[in-house]
């Protein structure tokens, strides 16, 4: 590769994500040698081609469809992570800020029968208090932002247990909240021709949405005072105290941003019905999953949206695996060592730096 290209960081990030995804398939087809080496070929082109494996068109559209509905949350709590990353922050609790938006986006739904727009903003309200306090705990307290949001995220799953339990929002026999499109249709989200288009009635106004907001982060980032002043933060605590940059106020607003990310997240794809709550003991593994998503996407606001189609499409596609040939856990695991491997692109990025700054200097001293 033009050693040019190597020195520029959109490029860096592009060939690190890459060789991260390819390490990870490549690893996954390995434990499919390992359990079934007969049908690994097999069972790595079902994770791969995912959506394409079916038959008609009708059906390849559908499944394009659900997982495009499904990579919503994952890119939408990738850019939570994001967001908080940019200012030095680690937005390990995106899945407590995912958690606690969900049991205010069904109960709005469900109980109170809201419209869409309402569900979605208190979704995101209550992500941003939730992600503010942990901002609180650092800024006021000097408190780790990790530590913090662990222990938030936790607290964050028992309150959304307890408040839907419910017996107006969940069917007790079930031990699932009733569907939104049952009790509440008006609370769905808006379809605008996409349920037709791709033949997938969970396809909403979700899929759109998640674009603009990587759009609108990307710019807030890049091209206002506003996100000059949090990378700056981010950099340099104490430079950026000393320039006159309100250093707490500024922890404090990224957290609450990074959590009201992470409620759009739980929202957008709860009011599509694809999925109800059911009494859980451990923290949606969407927040977790974001991490992967922010990193493997090379920290750009764009690169996430590809980042975490891509991850959800292998995850789709490992859950069609032939159980006759392998444990139906087995498509989790895959998908774990890919998501698992895909959190290296800083390590590759520095590496391939490094190596761009190696060439460079010899170039130099042939030069002279």
């Amino acid at each position: 590769m033009n050693k040019n290209l190597l020195e520029k960081e959109s490029v860096k990030s592009i060939v690190s994500a890459v060789f991260c995804a390819l390490l990870g398939i490549i690893a996954g087809f390995i434990v499919l040698l390992f359990i079934n080496a007969e049908h690994a070929g097999e069972g790595i082109q079902t994770i791969l081609l995912n959506f394409l494996n079916f038959p008609t068109t009708e059906l390849i559209l559908e499944n394009l469809g659900n997982t495009l509905v499904q990579a919503v949350p994952l890119i939408l709590c990738g850019l939570s992570v994001l967001f908080a990353y940019k200012a030095g922050l680690f937005n390990i609790g995106a899945g407590g800020q995912y958690c606690i938006s969900i049991a205010v986006t069904l109960t709005c739904a469900i109980r109170f029968h809201m419209p869409w727009y309402l569900c979605v903003i208190f979704a995101m309200l209550s992500g941003a208090a939730w992600g503010a306090l942990a901002g609180m705990f650092k800024a006021l307290f000097n408190v780790n932002e990790v530590i913090a949001c662990i222990m938030l995220n936790w607290i964050g799953l028992y309150i959304t247990n307890t408040v839907l339990k419910n017996p107006v929002v969940m069917n007790s026999s079930k031990s699932l909240t009733y569907n939104i499109t049952t009790v509440s249709p008006d609370s769905l989200l808006p379809n605008i021709g996409l349920d037709k288009l791709l033949k997938c009635s969970y396809a909403t106004i979700a899929i759109p949405l998640a674009i603009v907001v990587a759009v609108i982060i990307y710019i807030i980032l890049t091209k206002t005072t506003f996100g000059y002043e949090l990378r700056a933060t981010g950099f340099n605590k104490n430079a950026a105290k000393y320039a006159g940059m309100k250093a707490k106020t500024n922890i404090i607003i990224t957290m609450a941003i990074a959590g009201a990310l992470a409620g759009m997240a739980a929202g957008l794809y709860y009011l599509t019905d694809m999925q109800q709550w059911e009494t859980s003991s451990a923290v949606p593994g969407m927040g977790f999953n974001g991490i992967a998503v922010a990193f493997l996407g090379g920290l750009n606001p764009i690169g996430v949206v590809f980042a975490g189609f891509f991850i959800q499409h292998i995850t789709s596609g490992g859950a069609a695996l032939d159980t006759t040939y392998y444990n139906p856990h087995i498509a989790d695991l895959i998908s774990s060592t890919i998501i698992y491997l895909c959190s290296f692109v800083l390590i590759f990025k520095t590496i391939i730096a490094k190596i761009s700054l190696k060439k460079k200097t010899e170039s130099t001293k042939e030069g002279e």
